[in-house]
């Protein structure tokens, strides 16, 4: 492992930790809630705290590197050269104001276009999943063994609200029939952590953002999972993306399914 992975993994993780104490703390507080896009596009001022402090960490620690953060307070990206880093302060911001619970920190790391540190945080149950290229994903810690390569119909799918409610989705639902069930969290990192404990069998979901699927990515590789969008090209981290993350036999049938 490069030398500069472990110190680095060790700083971040210690980010993490002390800003997680902070968002736990203040759970119950009033939040300041403004809507972005959509009725459930949300941000409150937690988030926004949250990648202030995480942007300002970087910049410190790590001043030549580029970031993309939801929130905005990074830099704008138009390529990938050189350490970018992704930033989702609150992934599940709806369940963070409704459910105080079901959300993630998330946080990647990609020299040059490759992912080489991944972080999702389960604030509530205090669960640190993280990656290092060559190194296997963890949860506090604890190894992640890779998943059995289940089939479809072995396993659970999990997917995200847009393609139960919206009509031009119709066709997808076929793939949810192909499974034992679904299963919908709201967060898109903890959905891609359920993938990577082989909880289910994937996970579908559409017009995600970079920061969305970023971190995620990293785990599907190191797992031997698949990570593409629809039309199975690679994900584009700079762009929207409808994307799938499954064992290899899942993800097989579901672009058999989807085209």
């Amino acid at each position: 492992m490069p030398e500069n992975f472990t110190s680095r993994d060790k700083i971040i993780k210690e980010w993490i930790n002390d800003i997680g104490r902070v968002v736990l703390a203040n759970i119950d507080s009033q939040l300041e809630i403004e809507q972005k896009t959509t009725p459930n596009d949300l941000v409150t001022n937690m988030d926004k705290w949250v990648e202030k402090e995480l942007v300002k960490n970087i910049r410190t620690a790590f001043p030549s590197d580029r970031i993309l953060g939801e929130e905005g307070f990074g830099d704008t990206i138009e390529d990938m050269r050189g350490t970018v880093w992704f930033v989702d302060p609150i992934d599940g911001t709806l369940n963070f104001i409704l459910q105080n619970e079901n959300f993630a920190l998330m946080l990647a790391v990609y020299e040059d276009g490759i992912p080489v540190q991944s972080y999702i945080y389960d604030v509530t149950l205090d669960r640190l999943y993280s990656a290092i290229k060559g190194k296997g994903v963890s949860c506090n810690d604890q190894q992640i063994v890779e998943p059995h390569d289940a089939a479809l119909n072995e396993g659970m799918l999990a997917t995200n609200s847009s393609i139960l409610i919206e009509e031009k989705y119709d066709h997808i639902r076929k793939i949810a029939k192909a499974s034992l069930g679904l299963r919908l969290i709201g967060s898109a990192g903890l959905e891609s952590v359920e993938v990577a404990k082989g909880s289910i069998v994937a996970y579908i979901a559409t017009n995600l953002k970079p920061w969305d699927v970023a971190p995620g990515l990293l785990f599907m590789e190191e797992l031997g999972l698949k990570a593409t969008q629809f039309n199975n090209e690679p994900l584009n981290l700079l762009d929207n993306n409808n994307i799938i993350f499954a064992t290899k036999k899942a993800h097989k049938e579901i672009i058999k399914l989807l085209n």
